[in-house]
């Protein structure tokens, strides 16, 4: 067997009796030629059983034209599907699994990179090709398989992750029923379901915040988890409660650094979503509110802080900053009876959240104004006093 410099199968010769040769290339069906004895056999002896046919016979050599005829071209693969091919793809191509294995021999031209996968060259493979030899060890179109953890986040352009040739082990999720074991370069994540999938270079890729969680799960340096819920915030890819509910679902939040990591998460998460209340309150042309103040009744109890009050309407805007912890139906029960509470006293809570505010700033601005309009048909609400949160 040879093969051109891209590695791509370009004939498979079978030196017995007959010569026969099957060839391949990029553009052409394989092609069998028999060269004919130069003197014809013996008849055979007339017997009542029928001898198997022999190697190099008629028979062999029509069935195996038969076979190189139903082999496919190369031509319709693209450049990485050339170099990394599985053992049924090289089948139906023309090359069996023992002609496979041994090109693999010591010497030879390929390597086995995965159980039942080929790279069609010597030297490192690329990092592009060890992610196709990934899913194609995990059945990619088959039953599902996803790239998530670090390389999920190097294929995000994060770059508080190492670089894919970097990266010792390439995680692939795939449904819990798959039975399919880590080997090599492979690590299995397993998902009772997979998330929905974002497609990057023709890859199927875990969301951020689902890659985040599969890669905090095999990370034990603390700054370097700070720096990956960062970026995920920073960058906008997910808000902090997307990343949490990840981290609380894998049962991770219980490690001590990545608490820290997720309280310092949540403290910027909060500041951002600040910064993006004043800059819609700002473009649109709002009324300028009372900023980060606590309510109280005179002489009375204390109601709670907003983060934007506007006396005049009594109109309030609150940050739902909340993320879903253990504590979580604890926490909204505690936002719940503060937004009731103001509400009977005649003030209206708009309750908005950082993802709505990054998403469609304009129609929170939209709904504030309407507030703040509808208080003239209100009836006036009770007296409280303002102070600084």
């Amino acid at each position: 067997m040879s093969r051109n410099v891209d590695g791509t199968v370009t004939a498979v010769r079978d030196r017995g009796a007959g010569g026969k040769v099957v060839g391949m290339n990029n553009d052409t069906h394989p092609q069998a030629q028999s060269t004919p004895p130069s003197h014809p056999a013996p008849s055979a002896p007339q017997s009542h059983t029928t001898p198997k046919p022999r190697t190099g016979s008629p028979e062999v050599s029509a069935s195996a034209a038969e076979a190189a005829a139903r082999a496919l071209p190369l031509s319709h693969l693209t450049d990485v599907q050339r170099r990394v091919l599985t053992t049924a793809s090289l089948r139906e191509h023309g090359v069996s699994a023992a002609k496979a294995s041994a090109q693999c021999r010591a010497g030879g031209p390929w390597q086995q990179m995965l159980p039942g996968v080929f790279l069609l060259h010597q030297g490192a493979a690329t990092s592009e090709e060890r992610l196709h030899a990934a899913l194609l060890y995990t059945g990619r179109g088959e039953e599902g398989a996803v790239i998530t953890g670090l390389a999920a986040l190097a294929l995000h352009r994060f770059t508080s992750a190492p670089p894919l040739l970097g990266l010792e082990h390439i995680d692939v999720m795939v449904p819990r029923t798959r039975r399919l074991r880590s080997v090599g370069f492979v690590r299995i994540v397993r998902a009772h379901a997979l998330p929905g999938t974002q497609v990057i270079t023709g890859l199927p890729v875990a969301p951020v915040a689902r890659a985040v969680a599969d890669a905090v799960a095999h990370l034990s340096d603390a700054n370097t988890v700070r720096l990956i819920l960062a970026e995920a915030v920073r960058g906008g890819h997910c808000e902090p409660a997307a990343i949490v509910r990840e981290l609380n679902l894998a049962r991770l939040l219980t490690r001590p650094h990545v608490s820290d990591a997720v309280d310092a998460l949540l403290a910027e998460g909060r500041s951002i979503a600040e910064d993006r209340l004043y800059a819609m309150v700002s473009d649109f042309g709002l009324p300028d509110p009372l900023w980060n103040v606590d309510l109280r009744l005179p002489g009375g109890p204390h109601l709670g802080g907003v983060d934007a009050f506007w006396p005049d309407q009594s109109v309030a805007v609150e940050l739902d900053t909340r993320a879903p912890r253990q504590d979580e139906d604890a926490l909204w029960s505690e936002y719940a009876r503060k937004r009731e509470h103001l509400e009977r006293l005649g003030i209206t809570v708009v309750h908005l959240t950082p993802k709505k505010l990054r998403e469609a700033m304009d129609q929170q601005a939209a709904v504030v104004r309407t507030a703040l309009m509808a208080s003239v048909d209100r009836d006036p609400a009770a007296y409280v006093v303002v102070l600084p949160r």
